[in-house]
């Protein structure tokens, strides 16, 4: 075997990309358990809090995490036990329904975001100036969008009734 096929900058590139996120979420999960939450939990608060109503179709979630749809339905029903979300019915389907944010999560979201916020910028943005930062941001989409053609499914305000699953 040829060793210089390990200095593939592909095979760099991904490697680089798995240590960023391994010391990213080392970093993030110690300070989200602080406030009691853990990664996911995070997640899916965040991503409903960003969209349209502060809610999301439960299939539009599952397609925006790295959760299938067995999986966000269980970590929704821990989260609205904990008072953190609440389901509300898809009026033209009767099999879908809506994770919607509480006050009690968006005030969970508000007490723990100074704090990620202030990771983020130490340990990610703050590492890079803001021309290098548009680059990372515009290459980290175009690779999403690819890898991940759903993963802003219910984001543009459709999410409501008329739009179609992921």
């Amino acid at each position: 075997m040829n060793p210089n096929v390990f200095d593939d900058p592909r095979i760099t590139a991904v490697g680089l990309l798995f240590e960023v996120h391994a010391g990213l979420s080392a970093r993030f999960a110690a300070q989200l358990d602080e406030h009691g939450l853990s990664p996911v939990e995070f997640e899916v608060l965040t991503r409903l809090a960003r969209s349209p109503g502060a809610q999301l179709r439960m299939t539009d979630l599952a397609a925006q995490t790295s959760l299938s749809t067995s999986g966000v339905t269980r970590v929704v029903d821990r989260m609205e036990r904990d008072g953190l979300l609440t389901r509300r019915a898809c009026h033209s389907d009767r099999r879908s329904s809506f994770a919607v944010v509480t006050p009690a999560g968006l005030s969970r979201l508000d007490a723990c975001l100074p704090g990620h916020l202030q990771l983020i910028e130490d340990w990610f943005t703050g590492q890079l100036d803001p021309s290098a930062l548009e680059a990372v941001l515009d290459g980290l989409r175009r690779v999403r969008d690819a890898v991940n053609p759903c993963a802003t499914a219910g984001s543009n305000g459709d999410s409501d009734e008329a739009a179609e699953p992921c």
